[in-house]
């Protein structure tokens, strides 16, 4: 069977994607390649072409491609003879997992923290999260924000921004471009603060105390969005004075990829519960959360999963994680990343399409704008996903991959791996460069 299907050749293998994959299927759209060798940063395709890739298992490879340390580790569980399969049972991987885990969270938080391992994905984690807090609290609504991403399944889909759902207030997550409250920076976070403190102490707010508020440090899907440390502090606080337990999904910005171990350590936030996934597998699927010991209350088998003991995973993830702290790759992510932001400031000034530049460590977007449209009501001129969709198609002509993301898709997303190195920046903003200089003057 794979002879034949190498002898199909890229182009006999895509087609071949389109006819049996569902339509559901997304990054396959619009990256038509077929990558059959990766190695760090560079992914090199069926066709022989090379590309750098900045999407990174959306943010799940920390150490980028085939790490030698996360190939050793791998290797010496297949080697040493261990069960592959554990379900939930006790093993030295397992345990050599934890330990590290705990040795990189918040030491407040260690100190008090039980561990729960779910389904291999993010969703589920978040799912395992949300049924934590119904159960410890005994309430069922919840507090999400706008623009949020939390997962696919039915209880993280209906947090994330895009499914309305009853049981779920939605609240304004801060941001300077396009504020929904018009005036930006501390002054607009700081109105999304009392907004939310005031509709919970409304007594006809019709917002019953909730079982609980999640939240992501920097929204990835929602368009690059950093929480200001000062709002995320005044979460906690809010959430503290009225016991509603704070969930951090730490999906995409833990394990140094905004400049620190968890994003919520900027603020100095010591959350309730801890949503982890893609990078603390070191790039194969491994779930967890994290909470504070007295949310422990469910029973036996409360929150299950069959491939929760994925002992590759496991050690896969206990060298990601000691290499990222032992090589400081948090503090390389804020200095890079700081780098890069400064040179895409000064990109933006030759090009009015871009309307906004921000991040946080090596977690970058670009929001795309149409400069010739009228102005909104909020003075911004309109998002422009077009724009932003030829601008991806443009770097992937240059060998360059990126992804979109945002309310209206027109925010260009850089997601290198934390072993990005001062040359492939400079390849990496060159490529994007000479992209965005091709969609906007053609000739």
């Amino acid at each position: 069977m794979v002879p034949a299907a190498r002898s199909l050749g890229p182009e006999g293998i895509l087609r071949r994607q389109a006819l049996r994959e569902s339509a559901a299927r997304t990054y396959a759209r619009s990256l038509p390649i077929v990558p059959v060798r990766a190695r760090g940063l560079t992914i090199e395709g069926a066709d022989g072409r090379r590309y750098l890739d900045c999407l990174s298992g959306a943010g799940t490879l920390a150490l980028g491609h085939n790490h030698p340390v996360v190939l050793e580790a791998i290797r010496t569980v297949l080697d040493s003879g261990a069960p592959l399969h554990v379900l939930d049972l006790a093993t030295p991987v397992k345990d050599a997992f934890t330990t590290e885990l705990f040795a990189n969270l918040p030491p407040a938080f260690a100190q008090n923290a039980r561990i729960q391992f779910c389904g291999p994905a993010g969703t589920d984690a978040v799912e395992a999260a949300l049924k934590l807090a119904r159960t410890a609290t005994g309430r069922t609504g919840l507090l999400a924000f706008s623009g949020a991403y939390h997962g696919m399944t039915a209880g993280s889909l209906a947090a994330s921004g895009g499914a309305p759902d009853v049981g779920v207030t939605r609240l304004p997550y801060p941001q300077d471009f396009r504020c929904p409250f018009g005036v930006g920076g501390p002054e607009g976070a700081a109105l999304g603060a009392r907004w939310t403190e005031n509709l919970l102490d409304d007594p006809k707010g019709g917002v019953p105390a909730p079982a609980g508020m999640i939240l992501e440090p920097v929204q990835g899907e929602g368009g690059v969005l950093p929480a200001p440390d000062a709002w995320l502090r005044r979460m906690r606080e809010i959430t503290a004075a009225r016991g509603i337990p704070l969930i951090a999904d730490e999906v995409q910005t833990g394990v140094g990829r905004t400049g620190a171990f968890w994003g919520v350590d900027h603020a100095g936030v010591i959350p309730d519960v801890m949503v982890l996934s893609k990078a603390i597998g070191g790039s194969l699927p491994l779930a967890v959360i994290v909470y504070h010991r007295d949310l422990d209350t469910w029973r036996p088998g409360a929150h299950a999963g069959t491939f929760r003991g994925n002992q590759l995973a496991m050690a896969a993830g206990t060298a990601t994680l000691a290499f990222v702290r032992e090589n400081r790759l948090a503090e390389r992510a804020a200095d890079l990343g700081e780098r890069m932001l400064t040179a895409l400031h000064g990109l933006a000034t030759g090009h009015p399409c871009v309307g906004d530049v921000r991040g946080r460590g090596l977690m970058i977007g670009l929001e795309l704008v149409d400069p010739e449209a009228p102005e909104t009501d909020a003075g911004r001129a309109p998002a422009a996903p077009a724009l932003a969709a030829a601008v991806r198609q443009e770097c992937l002509a240059r060998g360059l991959i990126v992804e979109l993301g945002g309310r209206h898709a027109s925010v260009v997303r850089l997601l290198p791996p934390l072993t990005l190195t001062d040359e492939q920046a400079a390849a990496v903003l060159d490529r994007l460069a000479d992209a965005l200089a091709a969609v906007t003057h053609p000739h």
